[in-house]
């Protein structure tokens, strides 16, 4: 098997030819390193590349599974971080010039994770300054591009980890989700991304963007992969306060249940919300796929979903600022603008504003547990439009233009304000080829009936299957 077929597994798959001994996980670490190398100066996925540390790895990984040492499926399969969680010995930047040359001394649980598990680090992915902001336009480290079409941006904030991971560089990334991070490129990038519940994978040594909002999940090209990651990551963590003593499913197990007489919702605020043509038409062939697989499908009403933008605004705004506010005081310049501006927007969030917020994050949490005691999930278009062009600063469908970012985030804000599980699925592609994507929500720490959901229509499609030309 060549590397660049390699390169095309998934995680399954992958670990299957290691745990039989058909393929080393030094054939495996060296296809990603080569993707790498020859993609990433197209895409800029990555702001740091260990492929040294990488290889040596590989090859205990390989000495360990020679001698009966295997593992798990993780073992000596490559993985991506993005460039917000400490790893020990590797520098850590947040996409900023503050810490361009930060090297921690320990690794982030997550990371100490995955490596206990045998997953090997290949580098450090690119993301948007302090991971605040939706297209991954970065000043420092430069932009992201998509690997569908480099003009277009990838989303963000976790937009390196997105592309890297359907460029075929890795088959999978972390990435963080505090208002559709992950999610957001998931879908304009076309993999899937999951935004666990809210707790359930631990923040310990990850640089944080709003406490109260912050989730860390993987980006996959399966919800199969998914599923192996976080049986990996997921868990309490002394170390983290916010971390929940949930017992943790067998994710993997779950998977083959099918959906046959669950019950969906489709929640009429966003489904019914303006989005391009292409995006609505997949979304209800995704719905209709899910019908024929046995799903009972019914349409519900939460007015109260359009505070859930404003009100996460103002709690991640003054948190973020809280976190920042001495570099803002000391080095200002040190931003980039559009985070700076948004940074001092935060800093003067009125108390009062900070308040109502948390009070309406109540009362739409109320609204939507009570929804999914009577429902296994809900459905709505994780994007309502493809990914914009770099030069595209507004957003035109439907009757109406709207600044780019405010597009991106209309329906993501909702799950992290209100700490809800949810991932994007691609299921679909526009007319100029870029993709779409289904959002899948569940009740806390029911990710394991979302992937679940997502598992059974990715067996029934194959839009997660496609390439994009630059990796073919």
């Amino acid at each position: 098997m060549t590397h660049q077929e390699l390169c095309y597994l998934t995680i399954a798959e992958q670990a299957r030819l290691i745990e039989r001994l058909e393929v080393s996980p030094v054939e495996v670490v060296e296809s990603a390193i080569r993707q790498i190398e020859r993609l990433d100066p197209q895409v800029n996925a990555f702001i740091t590349v260990t492929a040294e540390s990488a290889r040596a790895a590989a090859l205990e990984a390989e000495r360990e599974i020679a001698n009966g040492g295997y593992r798990g499926p993780l073992h000596g399969i490559p993985i991506a971080l993005k460039d917000l969680f400490y790893t020990r010995g590797i520098r850590t930047t947040a996409g900023s010039t503050f810490l361009r040359d930060f090297v921690p001394t320990e690794d982030a649980t997550v990371v100490a994770r995955l490596k206990g598990a045998g997953a090997v680090i290949v580098g450090k992915t690119n993301m948007h300054e302090w991971a605040f902001g939706a297209t991954n336009t970065n000043p420092h480290y430069g932009d992201v591009r998509n690997p569908w079409d480099p003009a277009r941006v990838s989303g963000g904030s976790s937009g390196g980890s997105a592309a890297a991971v359907v460029a075929r560089m890795v088959p999978a990334a972390l990435g963080s989700d505090t208002g559709g991070p992950i999610r957001i490129p998931a879908a304009l990038c076309g993999v899937v991304g999951l935004n666990p519940p809210y707790g359930r994978v631990s923040r310990n040594g990850a640089i944080p963007c709003a406490w109260s909002m912050d989730h860390i999940g993987p980006l996959c090209r399966t919800a199969e992969d998914a599923a192996i990651v976080m049986g990996t990551m997921a868990g309490w963590d002394p170390m983290d306060p916010a971390s929940s003593r949930e017992p943790v499913p067998d994710y993997r197990a779950e998977l083959g249940r099918g959906i046959s007489g669950i019950r969906l919702a489709l929640l009429q605020e966003y489904v019914s919300d303006p989005a391009q043509p292409d995006v609505a038409a997949a979304f209800r062939a995704a719905v209709d796929l899910l019908r024929h697989l046995g799903a009972r499908v019914e349409t519900v009403s939460i007015p109260e979903t359009k505070y859930a933008v404003p009100a996460s605004t103002a709690i991640m705004s003054a948190e973020i600022a809280s976190y920042h506010e001495e570099r803002l005081r000391t080095k200002p310049e040190g931003f980039g603008a559009d985070v700076r501006e948004r940074l001092e927007m935060g800093l003067m969030m009125a108390a009062t504003d900070y308040v109502k917020a948390q009070r309406i994050r109540r009362m739409l949490t109320d609204r939507f547990l009570d929804l999914l005691r009577v429902y296994d999930a809900l459905l709505c278009p994780t994007e309502p439009a493809a990914a914009p062009r770099f030069d595209q600063a507004t957003v035109r469908f439907g009757g109406i233009e709207e600044p780019r970012g405010a597009t991106l985030v209309r329906h993501t804000r909702l799950f992290n304000l209100t700490s809800l599980p949810a991932a994007s699925v691609p299921c679909g592609y526009a007319s100029d080829g870029m993709p779409v994507a289904l959002q899948i929500a569940a009740a806390p720490f029911a990710e394991g009936k979302l992937l679940r959901i997502a598992h059974a229509y990715q067996q029934n499609t194959d839009w997660h299957l496609r390439v994009p030309p630059i990796a073919a």
